[in-house]
């Protein structure tokens, strides 16, 4: 029989982010990048899948109905006062399972590495921010982090829609209310809540995944109404937000739209983790204020990616910091590789890397 609570006393033991919990393979746990077997483990069998299946959901129907349903399930779950993100889905028509661990207590922007013109920009009456990234990048913890920063520090109600909703946040000198999207749950997906969060009096709207038209449409609205609207989307640049958010209308409504996001959008915060010289995760931010000059070239009738970047490295002043630029510093400051920061950029700017390096070098 399976022990549960086994792997998961190792995982916060070890201080691991995520579970991996497959059939015909031993229980995995990732660890600074790298998977690593729970000790003593034997190899997991469908009947310890399904075993791990019912630990999980806990005979919860609406839970069991969702999975039967659509072959996955996102959920949240608690263990020892640590609480869980769990997606199950199926492999070869057996549970598989991953579980990421959310630590209780939440990291300062400041120890994140995250720039504080970010912060700056919480304080925002009304408008679009954006924290974007790949799957693993840290985009909930960074988002989370601002949040408690927005709580400590404001005056304000806000509002969070969350799938599953990770870390509980406890009103301080803001108001918080977090909302569950889902089939039995708060909301029953992202588009309704933005929707609904208009008759709630809220200040700032946080929006924990922005994957759609609708919700895209139902934010904006959101933003010309007065609130500030801080949401995620999976992209691995500044510039290829902006391109997805276009592309969610059709080409006749994609001039349109585009005003609309040049006055409405005030910062895009694209971030990437790297391991670090030390062997702990660095935060890799590229970040882009929107003023007149990115307004400029994201109303242009082709919209190009070149250009937006070159204003970003360009607009340091403002608050922008390219992604070149911080991959340099961060060489500079012994905290990555240089192997490591030319395995992020194209080949072609290389030289720009090394010219950048340069710079910072003769500046210290």
């Amino acid at each position: 029989m399976i022990d549960m609570n086994k792997i998961l006393d190792e995982a916060i033991r070890l201080d691991a982010s995520d579970v991996h919990l497959i059939c015909d393979n031993k229980p995995m746990l990732r660890i600074i990048r790298e998977l690593t077997p729970v000790r003593g483990s034997e190899v997991l069998t469908p009947e310890d899948m399904n075993e791990i299946y019912d630990f999980l959901v806990k005979g919860n129907l609406d839970k069991d109905e969702i999975f039967n349903k659509t072959k996955r399930l996102d959920m949240s779950y608690e263990y020892k006062d640590i609480r869980l993100r769990v997606n199950i889905s199926l492999a070869d028509e057996v549970p598989i399972c991953t579980l990421r661990l959310i630590k209780n207590e939440l990291p300062t922007y400041e120890s994140l590495g995250v720039p504080d013109v970010v912060r700056r920009m919480m304080y925002q009456p009304q408008g679009l921010i954006l924290v974007t990234g790949k799957t693993n990048s840290g985009k909930t913890t960074t988002l989370n982090a601002l949040v408690n920063e927005i709580n400590e520090n404001q005056n304000k109600k806000i509002l969070t829609l969350e799938n599953p909703v990770e870390y509980k946040h406890r009103s301080k000198k803001s108001l918080i209310v977090q909302k569950e999207i889902g089939k039995g749950r708060d909301v029953l997906n992202f588009s309704d809540g933005v929707k609904n969060s208009l008759r709630e009096d809220c200040d700032i709207l946080i929006i924990g995944e922005i994957r759609d038209k609708e919700t895209m449409e139902a934010a904006i609205e959101m933003a010309e109404s007065g609130h500030l609207v801080i949401g995620t989307l999976h992209t691995k640049s500044c510039a290829e937000t902006i391109d997805r958010m276009i592309n969610f209308y059709e080409v006749k409504e994609q001039e349109s739209i585009k005003y609309l996001l040049s006055s409405l959008l005030k910062l895009v915060l694209s971030q990437r983790l790297l391991k670090g010289t030390d062997g702990k995760l660095v935060l890799v931010p590229e970040v882009m204020v929107v003023d007149n000059v990115v307004s400029g070239v994201i109303r242009k009738e082709k919209l190009s990616v070149s250009e937006i970047e070159d204003a970003i490295q360009s607009n340091a002043d403002k608050g922008s910091i390219g992604l070149i630029n911080s991959l340099a510093k961060l060489f500079v400051e012994d905290k990555i590789t240089l192997e490591q920061a030319k395995s992020q950029i194209e080949d072609k700017n290389v030289e720009i890397l090394n010219r950048t390096i340069m710079q910072m070098k003769i500046k210290r």
